[in-house]
This record gives structure tokens, sequence and C-alpha cells, in this order.
């Protein structure tokens, strides 16, 4: 798998999330570059969790709809 990555828009919204949980939480002020370490950190220790996670819902979901595709479409042979 290789490295997850965020948009600049996806990680500056994180950052403002993670900024705002210190502050209110913690009462700590977050500068953005430990933000980012922060968010880096949870990247390559979750992400792959998450992304693993991800593709088996959607594969289990396909699945079901591949499983349910006979009784949807099937037409009986007339022979």
């Amino acid at each position: 798998m290789k490295a997850l990555e965020l948009t600049e828009e996806r990680r500056a919204t994180l950052r403002g999330h993670l900024q705002t949980l210190f502050a209110t939480e913690f009462d700590e002020r977050l500068s953005d570059f430990r933000a980012d370490d922060i968010i880096d950190l949870m990247l390559k220790t979750l992400g792959p969790a998450v992304y693993n996670q991800a593709v088996a819902d959607v594969r289990m979901n396909l699945q079901g709809k591949l499983e349910d595709l006979d009784g949807e479409v099937w037409v009986e042979d007339a022979g």
C-alpha cells in the first residue's frame, strides 16, 4: 500500500479540528507544525487499519450486490 496523503485542503481542515480540540479540551495551543506531526503520526499508525477496513467493507458490499444480481436480472431459460 502506498503512503496515505491528504490534500492540502483536507490537511488544513484536520489541523483546524485538532487545534480546536486541544484548545477546548486541554487548554493548550497547538502550532501548525505540531498539529501536522500528530496528523502524520495518525496517518502512519491508524491509516493502514482504517484503509484495510474500508476495503473489506467495500468488498462485502459488492459481494452482496453480486449475489443479488441473479435474483434481479436472471431470466429463466425456456429450453
